[in-house]
Protein backbone atom coordinates (compact mmCIF):
# COMPACT_ATOMS: atom_id res chain seq x y z
CA UNK A 1 0.00 0.00 0.00
CA UNK A 2 1.49 3.58 -0.71
CA UNK A 3 1.57 6.17 2.36
CA UNK A 4 -0.37 9.23 2.20
CA UNK A 5 1.33 12.14 1.71
CA UNK A 6 0.09 15.83 2.88
CA UNK A 7 -0.75 16.57 -0.24
CA UNK A 8 -2.62 13.64 -0.68
CA UNK A 9 -4.10 14.61 3.06
CA UNK A 10 -4.78 18.12 1.85
CA UNK A 11 -6.64 16.64 -1.87
CA UNK A 12 -9.25 14.18 0.04
CA UNK A 13 -9.85 17.14 2.24
CA UNK A 14 -10.47 19.61 -0.30
CA UNK A 15 -12.71 16.70 -1.81
CA UNK A 16 -14.66 16.72 1.09
CA UNK A 17 -17.74 18.51 0.66
CA UNK A 18 -18.99 18.05 4.40
CA UNK A 19 -15.40 19.00 5.45
CA UNK A 20 -15.15 21.89 3.41
CA UNK A 21 -18.17 23.22 4.37
CA UNK A 22 -16.83 22.97 8.12
CA UNK A 23 -13.86 24.39 7.37
CA UNK A 24 -15.57 27.44 5.68
CA UNK A 25 -17.85 28.44 9.18
CA UNK A 26 -15.10 27.87 11.15
CA UNK A 27 -12.77 30.84 9.21
CA UNK A 28 -16.24 32.90 8.96
CA UNK A 29 -15.29 33.97 13.31
CA UNK A 30 -12.44 35.34 11.91
CA UNK A 31 -10.41 34.11 15.19
CA UNK A 32 -6.33 34.24 15.52
CA UNK A 33 -4.13 30.88 14.94
CA UNK A 34 -7.33 29.01 14.55
CA UNK A 35 -7.58 25.47 13.28
CA UNK A 36 -9.24 22.00 13.29
CA UNK A 37 -7.79 19.14 14.50
CA UNK A 38 -7.76 15.71 16.41
CA UNK A 39 -10.49 13.85 14.85
CA UNK A 40 -11.68 15.95 12.33
CA UNK A 41 -8.34 15.03 10.54
CA UNK A 42 -7.42 11.71 11.92
CA UNK A 43 -10.96 9.84 11.11
CA UNK A 44 -10.93 10.80 7.61
CA UNK A 45 -7.25 9.62 7.36
CA UNK A 46 -7.86 6.40 9.04
CA UNK A 47 -11.73 6.13 7.14
CA UNK A 48 -9.71 6.22 3.89
CA UNK A 49 -6.77 3.68 4.76
CA UNK A 50 -9.73 1.48 5.98
CA UNK A 51 -11.63 1.77 2.54
CA UNK A 52 -14.85 3.16 4.42
CA UNK A 53 -17.51 4.61 2.14
CA UNK A 54 -19.36 6.53 5.11
CA UNK A 55 -17.58 8.51 7.23
CA UNK A 56 -17.33 7.49 10.92
CA UNK A 57 -19.02 9.47 13.53
CA UNK A 58 -17.49 12.10 15.29
CA UNK A 59 -18.42 13.26 18.98
CA UNK A 60 -17.28 16.69 18.00
CA UNK A 61 -15.43 19.15 15.58
CA UNK A 62 -12.50 20.76 17.36
CA UNK A 63 -12.21 24.19 16.56
CA UNK A 64 -8.80 25.57 18.85
CA UNK A 65 -7.59 29.31 18.56
CA UNK A 66 -5.36 31.22 20.26
CA UNK A 67 -6.00 34.51 22.17
CA UNK A 68 -4.26 35.87 25.09
CA UNK A 69 -6.50 38.55 25.43
CA UNK A 70 -9.81 37.28 26.07
CA UNK A 71 -9.63 33.81 28.55
CA UNK A 72 -13.44 33.87 28.98
CA UNK A 73 -15.09 30.98 28.47
CA UNK A 74 -17.57 32.54 27.74
CA UNK A 75 -16.36 33.80 24.88
CA UNK A 76 -15.64 30.42 23.49
CA UNK A 77 -19.71 29.43 24.59
CA UNK A 78 -20.56 32.38 22.14
CA UNK A 79 -18.64 31.21 19.30
CA UNK A 80 -20.09 27.91 19.60
CA UNK A 81 -23.76 28.93 19.70
CA UNK A 82 -22.37 31.26 16.48
CA UNK A 83 -21.47 27.89 14.68
CA UNK A 84 -24.47 25.63 15.86
CA UNK A 85 -26.18 28.11 14.25
CA UNK A 86 -24.89 29.01 11.05
CA UNK A 87 -24.27 25.27 10.66
CA UNK A 88 -26.46 22.70 13.18
CA UNK A 89 -25.24 19.50 11.61
CA UNK A 90 -22.19 19.85 12.77
CA UNK A 91 -21.38 18.94 16.23
CA UNK A 92 -19.28 22.12 17.34
CA UNK A 93 -16.38 22.56 20.07
CA UNK A 94 -14.21 25.65 20.31
CA UNK A 95 -11.34 26.10 22.52
CA UNK A 96 -9.07 29.19 23.52
CA UNK A 97 -5.85 27.32 23.78
CA UNK A 98 -4.51 30.30 25.37
CA UNK A 99 -6.46 29.27 28.53
CA UNK A 100 -6.50 25.48 28.55
CA UNK A 101 -3.34 25.27 30.13
CA UNK A 102 -5.17 25.80 33.14
CA UNK A 103 -7.50 23.50 32.74
CA UNK A 104 -5.02 20.71 32.06
CA UNK A 105 -2.43 21.78 34.73
CA UNK A 106 -0.06 22.44 33.15
CA UNK A 107 2.35 24.96 31.26
CA UNK A 108 0.90 27.68 29.22
CA UNK A 109 0.70 26.58 25.21
CA UNK A 110 2.51 29.71 23.06
CA UNK A 111 0.36 28.87 20.18
CA UNK A 112 -2.51 26.54 18.62
CA UNK A 113 0.46 24.15 16.93
CA UNK A 114 2.35 23.76 20.65
CA UNK A 115 -1.19 22.53 21.73
CA UNK A 116 -1.40 20.59 19.00
CA UNK A 117 2.12 19.00 19.59
CA UNK A 118 0.61 18.31 23.12
CA UNK A 119 -1.90 16.31 22.31
CA UNK A 120 -2.12 12.53 23.89
CA UNK A 121 -1.07 10.97 20.45
CA UNK A 122 1.12 11.55 17.98
CA UNK A 123 -1.94 10.68 15.60
CA UNK A 124 -4.08 13.35 16.91
CA UNK A 125 -1.89 15.72 16.90
CA UNK A 126 -3.04 17.28 13.77
CA UNK A 127 -4.61 20.11 11.95
CA UNK A 128 -6.32 21.99 8.70
CA UNK A 129 -7.84 25.31 8.15
CA UNK A 130 -8.11 28.04 5.33
CA UNK A 131 -5.96 30.19 4.66
CA UNK A 132 -6.67 34.04 3.28
CA UNK A 133 -6.90 32.26 -0.13
CA UNK A 134 -9.57 29.68 1.21
CA UNK A 135 -6.47 26.90 0.44
CA UNK A 136 -5.91 24.16 3.49
CA UNK A 137 -2.78 24.47 5.48
CA UNK A 138 -2.39 21.03 7.54
CA UNK A 139 -0.32 21.09 10.55
CA UNK A 140 1.55 17.95 12.20
CA UNK A 141 3.59 18.96 14.86
CA UNK A 142 4.67 14.50 14.80
CA UNK A 143 4.56 14.21 11.22
CA UNK A 144 2.04 12.34 9.56
CA UNK A 145 3.85 8.64 9.55
CA UNK A 146 1.73 7.22 12.43
CA UNK A 147 -1.50 8.62 11.09
CA UNK A 148 -0.94 7.50 7.74
CA UNK A 149 0.89 4.17 8.89
CA UNK A 150 -1.83 3.32 11.33
CA UNK A 151 -0.31 3.57 14.18
CA UNK A 152 -1.22 5.05 17.84
CA UNK A 153 1.57 6.26 20.38
CA UNK A 154 1.68 8.88 22.86
CA UNK A 155 3.44 11.89 21.85
CA UNK A 156 6.27 12.66 23.52
CA UNK A 157 4.65 15.59 25.97
CA UNK A 158 2.86 12.90 27.45
CA UNK A 159 5.34 9.75 27.04
CA UNK A 160 7.57 11.77 29.36
CA UNK A 161 5.22 11.82 32.04
CA UNK A 162 3.69 8.85 34.38
CA UNK A 163 0.29 10.47 35.31
CA UNK A 164 0.18 11.68 31.39
CA UNK A 165 0.72 7.92 30.69
CA UNK A 166 -1.92 6.88 32.47
CA UNK A 167 -4.31 9.16 30.86
CA UNK A 168 -3.28 8.57 27.79
CA UNK A 169 -3.56 4.31 28.71
CA UNK A 170 -7.51 5.30 30.04
CA UNK A 171 -8.36 7.27 26.57
CA UNK A 172 -6.82 4.32 24.71
CA UNK A 173 -9.53 1.89 26.81
CA UNK A 174 -12.11 4.46 26.33
CA UNK A 175 -11.78 5.27 22.64
CA UNK A 176 -11.40 1.86 21.72
CA UNK A 177 -10.41 2.97 18.38
CA UNK A 178 -9.56 -0.73 16.78
CA UNK A 179 -13.49 -1.80 17.11
CA UNK A 180 -14.02 1.17 14.60
CA UNK A 181 -10.75 0.81 12.32
CA UNK A 182 -9.62 -2.66 13.15
CA UNK A 183 -6.14 -1.93 11.32
CA UNK A 184 -4.58 0.29 13.82
CA UNK A 185 -1.57 -0.91 15.86
CA UNK A 186 -1.98 0.35 19.52
CA UNK A 187 1.23 1.53 21.26
CA UNK A 188 0.57 1.55 25.06
CA UNK A 189 3.67 3.13 25.89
Amino acid sequence: MKWLTEQDIVGMIHEDVWMMEALQAAKKLQLPDWWICAGFVRTKIWDTLHYYEERSPLQDIDVIYFDKNDLKETTEKRYETILKAAAPEYPWSVKNEARMHITNQIAPYISSVDAIAKFPETATSLGVRLNEKDHIVLTAPHGINDCVQLTVRPTPFFLLDKQRMGFYRKRLSQKNWQETWPKLTINET
